[in-house]
């Protein structure tokens, strides 16, 4: 298995939600409406651009502990059953943790 592939692909995928959540930050602090009919749009779109933050801390936060796995020498490997990960399975989910069938378990 090319770790070094997934580490760069972690890297990148960590650099672009860093970059989107500092935007998501960035439109939470601007000013806002004062027209009420526009007040009511923003908090609808606060609302999702709030879901879609914490979506992305949660990616974030799982990116960062396969940064960690890498750096640990253990990346590839289920941290549950300490079986390989299939390189098919990290190559459309990189940062998990767990085998397919640990996954399918929980």
């Amino acid at each position: 298995m090319d770790v070094e592939k997934y580490r760069i692909i972690l890297a990148r995928r960590q650099q672009e939600l860093q970059s989107r959540l500092q935007k998501i930050e960035a439109d939470f602090e601007a000013p806002r409406n004062p027209d009420d009919d526009d007040r009511a749009v923003e908090r609808n779109n606060d609302e999702v651009l709030e879901e879609l933050g914490e979506s992305g801390q949660r990616e974030l936060a799982a990116i960062e502990a396969a940064l960690a796995r890498v750096e640990a020498g253990t990346f590839g490997t289920c941290v549950r059953c300490g079986n390989p990960i299939s390189e098919e399975r990290l190559d459309v989910v990189p940062h998990t943790p767990f085998c397919k069938t640990c996954a399918a378990a929980l």
